[in-house]
């Protein structure tokens, strides 16, 4: 009878140890807690700036009115793997810099160029993409890049503040370059005749093409060095989080795939 209680006595200890190991798994999964290895931060509501009016990394879908996009996605899948609350808010590109120095928002996410000059007043994360400059032009455009620095009347747009106005102005500096509040403003100016030429990177290029097909193309490429990045307030923990998190996606595959979903790569 001893050896029976025993035995019986076992038995119960390890159907509750086993029923204990599987309710901390479960709790776990529950819970959204960070994946092995990388930084958890503890389910931090997080303020994620974006444009909403840079295709394809963040826009609103006309047909459910909610946002949309590489950023989105990326940054949810982020916060999934280090245990935080993307909250994204819609913000006007004119003056971003200073607001996220200022720790206004937590995250920068719309496709930012990394350049030294940036990184002196804010931080940035480890690169997801590489991109270049280019042309954007309407269907029917028969010039080339050639074509338009030979034509002093082309008349050039771009988005104010960005490295694409600079690489606009260092290309075209026989002439003013008409500058916009956001690309889309500049792409309705060159669908309605108003200018000849938006200088933007390709990969967003792509994503107005794509908002507007048929009407839009390519003309020719002027820069392929530029690297995107997400952007911190100075010192901030979430760039620590952040890399790790984008380094294990890129290990996963998860990164690749994403790039390739909204055709920031081939």
């Amino acid at each position: 009878m001893k050896k029976l209680f025993s035995l019986l006595s076992l038995m119960m200890i390890a159907s509750l140890l086993l029923t204990a190991c599987g309710g901390g798994a479960a709790a776990t999964e529950a819970s959204g807690q960070s994946g092995a290895g990388l930084p958890d931060l503890g389910g931090k509501k997080i303020t994620v700036a974006v444009e909403n009016a840079y295709p394809p990394f963040n826009s609103i879908d006309e047909a459910t009115g909610k946002g949309v996009g590489w950023d989105y996605e990326a940054v949810t899948e982020i916060c999934k793997r280090v245990n935080c609350v993307p909250e994204f808010t819609q913000a006007a590109w004119d003056g971003i810099f200073p607001a996220m120095q200022s720790g206004e928002f937590d995250v920068l996410a719309d496709g930012v160029t990394f350049t030294e000059e940036r990184a002196k007043i804010v931080d940035f994360s480890t690169p997801y993409v590489q991109v270049g400059q280019v042309l954007l032009v309407r269907a029917d455009e028969s010039r080339d890049l050639a074509g338009f620095k030979s034509d002093a009347n082309a008349r050039v747009g771009t988005q104010i503040g960005t490295t694409n106005e600079i690489v606009a102005k260092e290309t075209f500096t026989d002439r003013e370059v008409q500058s916009f509040e956001d690309f889309g403003g500049a792409v309705l100016a060159l669908l309605a005749g108003d200018i000849d030429t938006v200088v933007v990177d390709n990969v967003t290029a792509s994503g107005f093409m794509g908002e507007n097909e048929g009407k839009l193309k390519i003309a020719g490429q002027i820069t392929s060095d530029e690297k995107l990045a997400f952007v911190f307030p100075p010192k901030s923990e979430l760039k620590a989080a952040f890399d790790a998190a984008l380094a294990a996606m890129k290990a996963d595959g998860t990164l690749d795939a994403l790039n390739k979903k909204w055709g920031l790569s081939q």
